[in-house]
Formats: structure tokens, C-alpha cells, sequence
């Protein structure tokens, strides 16, 4: 016979802890979904579990925001690219840096450190960018976090526990570094590599900071970013003219809190789509990559 465990009271506590915790994680997003489907009349009563009054007039009004288009392709280059170059980069110095026979290892290991505690400021990095000719340019996106140093500390952690025994013998065989790096290193590190695909994807698609300061004039109208245009929009006239038609006695189809509902979910969406699927890596590559002390 089968023993089966009973349930306990410290079991069924822990079960009621984690499915709470769930809930509470996952209902703001459904909270925003729900909201963003709903009639503004609906949304000023509450609306709480599921749409009430359906409607598709705050995405129909969504879609008509100039520039829409051209921000989401920006938006999904940008996490594309910066993810890609980030993960190459990052990955390339920390296996530089894993390897015990580097000249002045210790030196530049901690030249990288010390970028996580002294930060020269704002003003000197503005600076920098247009000295580089960077403002209005699509780079201004993808070159500032190519390498990053908490990154690499992850990925070089990793790597040193890759045996040394198989660099050994690929370069017994001829192997130069760029090789061992492409079939060796790289396909051993997919389980951190994983993790900083997340971390730099979620990062560079809800990042909008950059877009404000940098990308300004007529040169950028073409280079905004989702966010950032849909942060402008809910700080102006989209919101503004939604309000007028309501103090006017106009009948309103959406309201400014329905549209804020429907940016946001738009925003999250991609993210949520991906996420799901690196999950059973992260965990796996942030253990493994952990700093040991």
C-alpha cells in the first residue's frame, strides 16, 4: 500500500501562505486587465473580479496615438539588440576575467567592482553621451549597458565552475579563445546566460528614463520608445481631452483611468508572454552564479 503523507497544520498554513501570496501577486495585473476591458461607468462603480459593461474603446483609442507604431517597433528593437549585445559582451569580459593566467586579473576585476559603488553622477554621464553623438541616436539605448558589472560577476562565477579540464583540452587541440568561448563556454552558461536575457529584457523594455533626456527635438520623433510615449500621452492631451469631453456632457466612451488601464497592460504584455518560458532557468543559473563566500 501507498503511504500518503496527511496534512498537516503547519502544511495546510504554508498552503494558505503560498496561495495567498499568489493572489496577491497575480491580481493587480488581472485587476488592470479587467479595468482596462470595462465601460468608465463600470469603472467608477468597481470592478473587481471580471469585465463589467465590455468595451474595446480604450484600446480603439489607444491605437490612435500618433507615433504609435513606429515607438513599438523601437521598443522591441531596443530589447532585442540591448539584450544580445549585453549578453555578449557581459559574458566575453567575464570569461576574460574567469581565466587564472590574465595579466593584472585581480586589477581589472576589481576596475569592474568598483562601477557597482562610485556612480560620477548625472551631469558627467549627459556629458559623456553627447560627446559621443549620441542623443538622437537608436544607440543611446543599447551601448550605455553593454557591460555591466553585476553581470559579470554572475556569468564569471559560473564559468569557474566549469571544469577546467575541457578549456585544457580544446586548447590542446588547437581551440583559440574565441572558439572555446562560442562551444564550450557559451553553451555550458545557458542557465545564467538565461537569467540576464531577463533581467536586461525587462530592464530595457521598461526603461524610458534614457528616452526623456536624450532623444529630444524633431530628430527623435521617430525614436521614442512605448513607454515614454505613453507616459508623455498620459500626462497631456490624451488624458486632458478625455476629461474635457466629460466636464463638456459629452457621452464618454473611455476615461482617463480605462486608457491608464489599457497603457499599462499594453506595456506589461510582452514581457508576460516571455517571461514564463526562462523561468525554469533562473532559478538554476542565480544559484549556480551566485557569489561564493
Amino acid at each position: 500500500m501507498e503511504n500518503k503523507k496527511k496534512l498537516t497544520v503547519p502544511g495546510a498554513i504554508n498552503i494558505f501562505i503560498l496561495v495567498l501570496f499568489t493572489f496577491l501577486c497575480l491580481y493587480p495585473m488581472w485587476y488592470i486587465f479587467i479595468n482596462s476591458w470595462s465601460s468608465p461607468a463600470a469603472v467608477n462603480r468597481g470592478v473587481y473580479f471580471i469585465p463589467l459593461e465590455f468595451t474595446t474603446e480604450a484600446y480603439t483609442n489607444l491605437v490612435q496615438i500618433p507615433g504609435l507604431t513606429s515607438s513599438i517597433f523601437v521598443s522591441f528593437a531596443r530589447t532585442i539588440f540591448g539584450t544580445i549585445l549585453t549578453v555578449l559582451c557581459s559574458s566575453f569580459t567575464a570569461y576574460l576575467l574567469a581565466d587564472k593566467f590574465l595579466p593584472a586579473k585581480k586589477f581589472l576585476y576589481r576596475f569592474f567592482i568598483i562601477t557597482m559603488y562610485v556612480n560620477a553622477g548625472f551631469i558627467p554621464y549627459y556629458l559623456t553621451i553627447s560627446a559621443l553623438n549620441l542623443r538622437n541616436n537608436f544607440l543611446v539605448y543599447i551601448l550605455p549597458t553593454a557591460v555591466q558589472a553585476y553581470f559579470i560577476i554572475l556569468i564569471k562565477t559560473y564559468i569557474e565552475s566549469i571544469p577546467g579540464e575541457m578549456i585544457e583540452s580544446a586548447e590542446i587541440d588547437g581551440a583559440g579563445i574565441f572558439r572555446i568561448y562560442a562551444q564550450i563556454i557559451m553553451p555550458l552558461s545557458k542557465p545564467i546566460l538565461a537569467c540576464i536575457v531577463v533581467f536586461t529584457a525587462v530592464n530595457q523594455w521598461n526603461t524610458w528614463s534614457d528616452d526623456m533626456f536624450f532623444m529630444q527635438g524633431r530628430g527623435a520623433a521617430n525614436l521614442h520608445c512605448l513607454q515614454y510615449l505613453l507616459y508623455q500621452n498620459l500626462q497631456s492631451n490624451v488624458v486632458t481631452s478625455v476629461g474635457a469631453g466629460a466636464a463638456a456632457g459629452a457621452a464618454v466612451k473611455v476615461s482617463s483611468m480605462t486608457l491608464r488601464m489599457a497603457m499599462s497592460f499594453v506595456t506589461i504584455f510582452p514581457i508576460l508572454c516571455v517571461y514564463p518560458f526562462m523561468q525554469r532557468y533562473f532559478t538554476k543559473g542565480i544559484m549556480l552564479g551566485a557569489v561564493k563566500g
